[in-house]
């Protein structure tokens, strides 16, 4: 059973909501969480409890703008200025829990924070799980870019799974961004994909990719180079058919847990 602690810290521009999640005996790895765009940590509630399941502590942070963190609501200009705040919740899981290994989980724009994450720390990490991420290729920001105002349009809740009730509790979030993207972000994405595709893939860092096969908000082919340069052809990846962005949210999300927390013993154990 996963009880959960809040706690505050300093960030990069300001306090940042994080949240612990942690059992009753003595953990065995602590696993970050890097939450996308618009959300929130208190959306990964059940992904936690499935880690904690298996002998997790988890970690994860409100990045900036976004749940109950301050700033300027869904705006960063500076994707490595996030990692730096994640970078910040990483160290006090460390210092928390001395000597267990460390993994790290993203999921979209997390997933963009995560491989940038990576590319900086990968060496401290034993592993990364990558769910529907923003690498490689993402034509949804060039198209908004190209476009002189970008619509006031919210992002359409059918996309993210095919259970309805995914939909509709997104839609009643408070915490949850209901507006239109911003120009600055999306720049700022934009840099971060650069900045990954230039920089150095991740060695012999176990890397697993989950992505919906009917994903409209990040298409699969989109993020597919993105992961090819990361993984050099080492990572292991599950596409689920029908699925659509939020895989952890699907119908199917005991499978994509399951999968996930496997893969994750897995790389632990290979550290043996």
């Amino acid at each position: 059973m996963a009880g959960s602690r809040d706690w505050t810290l300093d960030g990069s521009a300001g306090q940042l909501a994080a949240r612990t999640w942690e059992g009753d005996g003595d953990p065995r790895f602590v696993a970050l969480l890097a939450h996308g765009y618009g959300e929130h940590v208190g959306r990964y509630e059940h992904v936690a409890a499935a880690l904690v399941a298996r002998g997790a502590v988890v970690h994860a942070v409100d990045h900036r703008g976004h749940g109950r963190s301050e700033g300027e609501r869904v705006l960063f200009t500076d994707v490595e200025e996030v990692v730096d705040d994640l970078h910040a919740v990483d160290e006090r899981a460390r210092a928390e829990h001395p000597g267990l290994p460390v993994v790290l989980i993203g999921h979209s724009m997390g997933g963009l924070i995560s491989a940038r994450y990576a590319q900086r720390y990968g060496d401290t990490l034993a592993a990364l799980v990558l769910s529907g991420p923003v690498v490689g290729a993402f034509g949804t920001a060039d198209a908004l870019l190209a476009l002189p105002e970008i619509p006031d349009v919210p992002l359409d809740s059918g996309t993210l799974s095919r259970d309805p009730a995914v939909g509709a509790a997104y839609e009643a979030d408070p915490l949850v961004w209901h507006g239109p993207f911003k120009r600055p972000m999306l720049e700022a994405w934009q840099r971060a994909l650069a900045a990954i595709e230039a920089g150095p893939d991740l060695g012999d860092l176990p890397l697993l990719w989950v992505h919906g096969a009917d994903d409209q908000l990040v298409p699969v082919e989109g993020s597919r180079s993105g992961i090819a340069h990361l993984g050099g052809g080492r990572h292991e990846e599950r596409i689920y058919p029908g699925a659509r962005h939020e895989v952890f949210n699907e119908t199917n999300a005991d499978e994509v847990l399951a999968d996930v927390t496997s893969f994750l013993d897995g790389a632990l154990a290979g550290r043996g």
